[in-house]
């Protein structure tokens, strides 16, 4: 790739949500490193500064060119909203490719917009699947990489499921996790005794977060959770900064009736990966912290029926549990301590963010978008 190139017409990002932020920043740098003209469209679907600003800040990322400022609200009201302000975007500035992460709203938004607007789209963390298409990340996921022209894979298993899917071979690419390259980045930046302090925080503890709607939205199920979430917090202080969506379920479910429960508030990239480093266990319903904790070596516990990313099972720490299996697992893990896994998955090496850049120079240079 000539470094002298650069891209004629914006490749533009579209993020909307935490794990969006982290997964772009090694590649909005690794393009920017190329010669790429970019744009970065942040939707607003995170709207708490807590959750999306401070992560542009923490991680070194280009001030939005645009916030849409969409926030919360139903799935068709959000996802509508999103689309009639990204369309919007998209036609003012012309982009040569659109670039979505993950799986929330704004990514099969976008996807759809630019596949409308005969725009190319990169889909970055293509080929997930958790083979439940009762989560609404499910059906994005899905629906995002029929419509992309680059699937940029980050773990093997992707590639198969894109195949099966009569997804074309050359459209697929496994480029590794950009997540990761995130992660080791700022290692030396992840201080636990500095979190500890400021949040009056025990030496040893569970951290938890909680957030999909199957855990948190019906009132009966987050007050079944919050049961189980207490009786980890009678083997260890549990730690669980509160997400936005399900807060006040949880709340009123008694989540902070307990001593030894220590409810904060969302915290910033750098404090919750330092908190995560430092806890001798973590329970969760997320992706990305599947993935994290396996570089970390901390023991995780996802407390759902299936994963998208059985690769941290088989190569890291991590294991499905349901509400009734939650508090001998912990105690179990918290017997156990930290076990990293013996084998790291192929290519979550720090390097992905180059990679990625690669295959869209590449992409962008046959299709005369190179000048």
């Amino acid at each position: 790739m000539n470094r002298r190139e650069i891209v004629v017409a914006p490749i533009v990002h579209v993020l909307g949500a935490r794990p969006n932020f982290v997964k772009a920043a090694p590649v909005i740098g690794a393009l920017r490193a190329a010669g790429a003209d970019q744009a970065v469209i942040h939707t607003g679907q995170h709207y708490d500064a807590r959750m999306s600003e401070i992560f542009f800040d923490e991680l070194g990322l280009p001030e939005p060119d645009v916030n849409l400022g969409v926030g919360s609200g139903g799935h068709a009201e959000q996802t509508a909203a999103l689309m009639v302000g990204l369309e919007r975007e998209f036609t003012s500035r012309s982009p040569a490719l659109v670039i979505v992460y993950g799986d929330v709203n704004s990514t099969i938004a976008a996807a759809l917009v630019a596949a409308k607007l005969h725009i190319p789209v990169a889909h970055v963390e293509a080929g997930l699947r958790s083979f439940d298409m009762t989560m609404p990340e499910e059906v994005n996921r899905r629906l995002t990489d029929q419509l992309s022209d680059l699937c940029l894979v980050t773990s093997p298993e992707g590639i198969g499921h894109l195949a099966n899917e009569g997804v074309p071979v050359e459209r697929a690419h496994l480029v590794g996790n950009p997540m990761i390259d995130t992660l080791l980045a700022n290692l030396d930046s992840f201080d636990t005794a500095k979190v500890r302090a400021a949040h009056g925080l025990p030496d040893r503890y569970v951290l938890a977060t909680m957030h999909r709607p199957a855990n948190v939205d019906a009132p009966q199920t987050a007050a079944a959770l919050v049961r189980h979430l207490h009786g980890v917090a009678d083997l260890a202080d549990l730690v669980i900064p509160v997400h936005p969506r399900g807060r006040a379920n949880l709340l009123a479910a008694g989540l902070d009736d307990h001593d030894r429960v220590h409810v904060l508030d969302p915290l910033g990239y750098i404090d919750f990966i330092a908190a995560v480093r430092g806890a001798a266990a973590v329970v969760t319903d997320s992706g990305g912290l599947q993935e994290e904790t396996t570089i970390l070596g901390v023991p995780c516990l996802t407390v759902r029926p299936n994963t998208e990313r059985p690769i941290t099972i088989t190569h890291g720490t991590n294991r499905l549990v349901t509400f009734e299996e939650l508090v001998p697992a912990a105690r179990k893990a918290l017997e156990s301590g930290a076990q990293a896994g013996e084998r790291k998955p192929p290519l979550w090496d720090g390097h992905a963010g180059p990679r990625i850049a690669e295959v869209v120079m590449t992409y962008l240079g046959e299709n005369g978008a190179l000048g």
